[in-house]
């Protein structure tokens, strides 16, 4: 199977190691006062590395944790909840999660086609026949070779900015305005955020419920997700544990709220959308739900491998994404499953190693630099 793997990092060699921490972008150095970053003891140099891999990327804001069978080896916490008036991140403080909330919005279409309810090769205009987008799959969909358009550009273009929309609006704008189809449907990847938009608009029809409630009473509550929502502002604004995303502005040298900044007003009038991002959580949740899918407490193995399969292209290509996951190999051939997320102030990800029940959870919230290269050498290194 043709699918993406991570190169391998020889983490044996401590000096190797050392130059791999000299490369991080120590830029905008946030210092580390929060007493509450700790690290469960675990004599192996695997975590013991991650642990330093964290503590030594200078300007990250955010919370990692990773696990093995269930428990915690390494749970670090550093930076700021809120940078104007220097509260501390605590390890259970609350993210937007961005487009790791996509796990989510997979996981509730496949319970409803689990129950029968849906057909994972149903088409779109079967369920919103007034869309130009026939031979749409709800499969396509999952997998982003739908070809669908995207609704940021036309909202962008059209929508009036003072007002919040929604999955209605932009199925409206969708109709209204029919932008073109990208590519034949199954043709090849490309990333839509409008199909997860629609697969979300989709639970809602079937199940007769709004998709914040059917996420809630159908996958947060069984799952034992106290800390995880889909949360207008004004919820989360109620929080006392959350931690708000920062940007850091060139021209005053500090960090700022995220939406400061013009070029984020979207997250502000498509704040109402459902689907593709806009669930909040923490670490600890995380690991839960990790759990929650390893015990197969919901899902039968016939669906979790459903969506831990890559997809297969028109033309026979073998894409690498399954439904709501990357689906990676490492260099020992072990399947990784993979989701990034990014959001104005955010940047996270959710890393799980099936095979061998291990999980890597960061989360942050002020965009770091380093961000990327630290995943690449988490990924290495717990792959191993």
């Amino acid at each position: 199977m043709n699918v993406r793997k991570f190169n391998k990092s020889n983490y044996y060699n401590l000096g190797v190691f050392l130059i791999a921490l000299l490369v991080f972008n120590s830029c905008n150095k946030i210092e580390d006062k929060n007493n509450e970053s700790d690290s469960v003891n675990e004599n192996t140099i695997w975590y013991s590395i991650a642990d330093d891999l964290f503590d030594k990327s200078d300007s990250l804001s955010g919370v990692i944790l990773i696990a093995e069978d269930g428990i915690v080896k390494v749970q670090k916490v550093k930076g700021y909840s809120n940078f104007l008036t220097k509260s501390l991140l605590k390890k259970n403080d609350i993210f937007e999660l961005a487009s790791v909330s996509k796990q989510f919005t997979a996981a509730a279409v496949m319970l409803l086609a689990q129950e029968g309810k849906l057909n994972y090769e149903d088409e779109l205009v079967k369920y919103f026949p007034e869309l130009p987008y026939p031979k749409v799959t709800i499969s396509q969909m999952l997998h982003h070779t739908s070809g669908l358009p995207d609704y940021m550009k036309l909202f962008y273009d059209y929508w009036d900015k003072s007002k919040v929309a929604g999955n209605q609006e932009i199925i409206e704008y969708l109709v209204k305005y029919h932008p073109p189809m990208l590519f034949d449907p199954g043709e090849k990847y490309t990333y839509s955020n409008t199909g997860y938009v629609l697969l979300a608009s989709i639970v809602e029809k079937v199940s007769q419920q709004d998709f914040v409630d059917f996420s809630e009473q159908r996958l947060f509550e069984p799952a034992g997700l106290t800390n995880t929502a889909i949360r207008s502002k004004d919820e989360k604004l109620a929080l006392s544990n959350m931690a708000w995303g920062y940007i850091f502005d060139i021209d005053k040298q500090q960090y700022m709220p995220a939406d400061s900044f013009s070029y984020t007003d979207y997250a502000t009038y498509l704040g109402a959308r459902k689907g593709p991002g806009r669930v909040s959580s923490n670490a600890t949740d995380l690991m839960k739900w990790d759990n929650f899918l390893r015990e197969n407490s919901l899902f039968t193995s016939t669906t979790l491998d459903t969506a831990y399969t890559p997809t297969t292209l028109n033309g026979g290509k073998i894409y690498p994404y399954g439904f709501g996951w990357e689906i990676l190999q490492s260099d020992k051939g072990d399947k990784i499953l993979k989701h990034d997320g990014s959001n104005p102030g955010y940047s996270t990800t959710f890393i799980r190693f099936p095979s061998k029940a291990r999980t890597i959870i960061l989360l942050t919230n002020n965009q770091p630099a380093q961000f990327e290269q630290l995943v690449q050498n988490l990924v290495d290194l717990i792959a191993e």
